[in-house]
């Protein structure tokens, strides 16, 4: 078991899921240290969370290794205690293969994996030093299954969960008092979909409006919902997190049937985004 307490850093903290682990770890009596590129954001939700406990901002682009070491130190030092980071910061690029170009797919990569891998770099030295502590790498259910238009996002997803995996066992075998958790969503109800970047070969803005419906209709789970699930996986140091009813069903069906998943879960999808 981990106890949730002392101070907790994390990425992406102005909205979403980041955002909705900030309450709760403070409602927990966790101190935080919050990163953002949205600096208006991250205001707001200090000022939800009130005085209670001791909160310091920083304005972090997790797409910058500079800006992640940064982060570290400064969270660090204003939270000697810190034994909880969740990498959590993360974007979408709609578009297929072909439609989205290297500089973009660079752009995703960047803040979705090499932003975990930095800022777990980052991190570990102090982790270690403390009696127990978590590491929390946000994935995806695209980490598991693999949609067609979602080539990018879906392999920088399945590149966390096989670095984060490769870590924990690392962890493991040291001894290590540091515990990893690699987070799986299912359809969360944010803005990631609406914040999404376009391919440069995407000509048809009605695809575009139709995705955006069809995720959120299908995105079920709240903020919320998702961050008490990931607070419990790390009370009880699961390993892998799956948030959402619809994770647990795409992960059971590519164990089924993992190189012939697709048909039958877009059949599934399409009746979800409709709402049947």
């Amino acid at each position: 078991m981990t106890t949730i307490r002392g101070a907790a850093a994390i990425t992406g903290a102005a909205s979403g899921i980041g955002r909705a682990l900030a309450i709760e770890l403070a409602q927990r009596g966790c101190d935080l240290a919050l990163a953002d590129r949205d600096e208006g954001g991250l205001k707001a939700l200090v000022a939800e969370i009130g005085t209670t406990r001791k909160v310091s901002l920083h304005r972090v682009d997790v797409g910058e290794a500079g800006d992640i070491a940064q982060f570290a130190s400064e969270a660090i030092a204003a939270h000697p205690a810190l034994g909880i980071v969740v990498n959590n910061a993360g974007v979408a690029l709609m578009g297929t293969f072909e439609e989205i170009d290297q500089v973009q797919m660079d752009w995703l990569f960047d803040i979705n994996f090499w932003g975990v891998v930095h800022g777990t770099r980052a991190f570990l030295p102090h982790l270690k030093t403390m009696g127990e502590a978590h590491i929390v790498n946000l994935s995806s259910i695209f980490g598991i299954i693999a949609p067609p238009g979602q080539s990018a996002y879906a392999a920088a997803k399945f590149a966390v969960r096989g670095f984060s995996e490769s870590v924990r066992h690392e962890l493991s075998v040291a001894g290590s008092p540091v515990k990893l958790s690699v987070v799986h969503p299912g359809g969360i109800a944010t803005a990631i979909a609406r914040n999404a970047r376009t391919g440069v070969g995407v000509t048809d803005n009605a695809r575009r409006a139709q995705s955006i419906e069809r995720f959120e209709n299908a995105a079920k789970t709240s903020p919320k919902d998702a961050a008490l699930r990931i607070i419990r996986g790390i009370e009880r140091n699961e390993p892998r997190i799956l948030i959402g009813n619809d994770a647990r069903f795409m992960d059971l069906l590519q164990r089924f049937r993992p190189g012939t998943y697709w048909a039958p879960l877009q059949r599934r999808l399409e009746k979800m985004a409709k709402g049947t």
